[in-house]
């Protein structure tokens, strides 16, 4: 059965809502109310602490802090590493951060993560929903996009992963294999009927085609810019994608296609790729494939020496199974029935989804799930960054979108319609009763963030994100924002010489003093050296040193009075990285067909 197309009339009848866009707020509303009933216990036992709902909790409150303090767009993480920051957010994508950040303008910082799932996985059930509509009717539609928004791998991670980046990545896969699907000739492209000359060819691309590759970029990059990890997923699953339509249909065309909305989502991402690719030499970051965040320990059902370890990859594994057990007997009632003649001459119409968007979707989650097991790990050893996936059971983010998509091509049939309906919801439900009780609880988690930022304690870093040479782990917990030492450094514990400091402006990018000392000194200041600091002394450029077995920023300064600047100055990185999204930006504007006017 295919689906009717949605309908672009140019003038609606006044007072009324058309009726694809009536189908878009059912799907909003279902995934609200989906969303609502996920997050229910947190109003009951407060927030689900998962493994990385500290590290998002806590960049959340930086950013807030950060605004206030009118920078807008942080890069130094402040009260990381007790106050000695780091610089986080040069290298972990900017949408979960910014958006947590954001929300606390809104509600209170105990709420911030019920309405960060609520929005998000609400935005979930429409993407869904959007990918499904293309193939299948409204009703059906709306039950792929309820599948989505509690799929069991969201049902992880909201309540025993809290991995809010993640979670934001997922919710752009089902629009961005629609685009993609698109893209490669799957679906006929649409544009809008008052654009011009939609046949007009530019780079070898009609008008609507260019509208495809501009969303498909856009989309791919949304999911970078929200998760590292998971955009190295979607970019090899969009190229098997792509890879596959090119052999389907004899022609490379859908893959150039593809890498070229590759190429150019890549370059809507620049201003964070570049300097995130490039300031990788100046910290720490192999510590991100440390013990525990190997591939090699995650493949599912592994088992290692630690126990806690092994009991949750159990339960990521489970969770991974039962999901694809479900797509896998979804996908075999799913297919396009063959086109029937009856003995009487009558024509059945087939029911399900035609073998060139069947075929591609479980494509993918077959791949998806043969790269969670062992055997696959010579592709892990392989492929370019893959292993920075860590855990091959993230895999299951790509089978939840094919899982939704079937069930609702599944319930679209008339037969036993009910029975998938009820087995899933009890699949579901059963889910997230196990994931609630399973998980911890905590009501004091952002509550003790905040009271550090407050007492000036900060809170701990990332062992990645330590600049090279540091050992943050001995970095003092509660030092002064300026100590002054000796101006020997082979002085030690030695008294240092009286001096008279004067802070005149400590914020997250900048700090500035006056220093008054009767003989040379050094001051320690609690921040810590990294390459992209600017210091001055007296307006002149100076190279600061570091403080023992940590990279605690030292600046030596002579007799008398001193000025003090330390600027997280602008380096060309990211520099040539905005002007290279600025580009991208422009020339994605320019692939619009011009409206005509009227």
């Amino acid at each position: 059965m295919t689906a009717d197309p949605i309908a672009s009339s140019p003038t609606a009848p006044t007072g009324k809502i058309p009726s694809h866009f009536r189908g878009y707020l059912y799907a909003a509303a279902v995934s609200c109310l989906v969303s609502l009933l996920i997050v229910t216990p947190f109003f009951f036992y407060g927030s689900a602490s998962g493994h990385d709902f500290e590290f998002h909790a806590a960049s959340w409150l930086d950013v807030a802090g950060q605004w206030k303090e009118g920078i807008v767009f942080p890069r130094w993480t402040e009260w990381a590493n007790q106050g000695f920051g780091e610089p986080r957010f040069i290298f972990y994508p900017p949408f979960s951060w910014l958006l947590g950040g954001a929300l606390s303008f809104f509600v209170s910082w105990t709420y911030v993560p019920v309405a960060f799932i609520v929005l998000v996985q609400t935005f979930s059930g429409v993407s869904a929903f959007a990918l499904a509509r293309r193939f299948l009717p409204q009703r059906a539609s709306l039950f792929g996009a309820i599948c989505y928004a509690a799929n069991p791998n969201a049902l992880l991670i909201i309540y025993m992963r809290s991995d809010y980046a993640e979670l934001l990545a997922t919710a752009f896969y089902p629009l961005l294999f629609l685009v993609a699907l698109q893209l490669g000739g799957v679906l006929p492209a649409r544009v809008d009927t008052d654009s011009e000359s939609r046949s007009a060819a530019l780079f070898g691309l009609d008008g609507a085609m260019r509208v495809a590759l501009v969303f498909f970029s856009a989309m791919f990059a949304a999911v970078w810019l929200s998760n590292a990890p998971a955009g190295v997923i979607a970019t090899y699953s969009v190229t098997l994608l792509f890879g596959w339509l090119a052999f389907r249909t004899r022609a490379l065309a859908p893959l150039v296609r593809g890498f070229a909305g590759m190429a150019l989502g890549f370059g809507f991402t620049s201003f964070y790729l570049l300097p995130a690719a490039y300031e990788q030499r100046w910290v720490n970051i192999t510590q991100a494939l440390s013990a525990g965040l190997l591939p090699t320990e995650n493949f599912l059902y592994t088992a290692t020496n630690d126990p806690e370890h092994t009991l949750f990859n159990w339960i990521a594994s489970t969770t991974s199974i039962a999901l694809i057990v479900l797509t896998g007997c979804a996908a075999l009632v799913s297919r396009k029935d063959p086109d029937v003649v009856a003995p009487n001459g009558k024509r059945f119409v087939p029911c399900g989804l035609p073998d060139s968007v069947w075929q591609p979707m479980l494509l993918m989650a077959a791949a998806a799930m043969f790269l969670m097991l062992r055997p696959a790990m010579i592709f892990w050893n392989l492929l370019p960054k893959l292993k920075f996936v860590q855990f091959p059971w993230r895999w299951m983010s790509i089978v939840g979108v094919v899982f939704a998509f079937f069930l609702a091509a599944v319930a679209a049939r008339s037969r036993f319609r009910w029975i998938w309906v009820v087995g899933v919801s009890l699949v579901l439900v059963g889910g997230a009763t196990f994931f609630v009780h399973a998980t911890w609880w905590d009501t004091d988690d952002i509550t003790t963030l905040q009271a550090g930022v407050v007492a000036g304690s900060g809170f701990d870093g990332v062992d990645e994100y330590d600049p090279k040479g540091d050992d943050h782990y001995n970095l003092a917990a509660k030092a002064p924002q300026v100590q002054v030492l000796a101006a020997d450094p082979d002085a030690g514990d030695a008294t240092p010489p009286d001096a008279t400091i004067l802070v005149e402006r400590w914020t997250a990018g900048e700090k500035r003093l006056r220093v008054t000392a009767v003989t040379p000194v050094r001051v320690a200041l609690r921040v810590l050296n990294y390459p992209a600091w600017r210091v001055e002394v007296n307006g002149t450029r100076v190279t600061p040193e570091n403080k023992g077995d940590t990279v605690q920023m030292v600046v030596p300064l002579p007799a008398g009075a001193s000025e003090i600047a330390v600027v997280f100055g602008r380096t060309w990185d990211r520099t040539v990285g905005g002007i290279a999204s600025i580009i991208s930006i422009l020339f994605a504007a320019a692939l619009f067909p011009a409206r005509r006017r009227t």
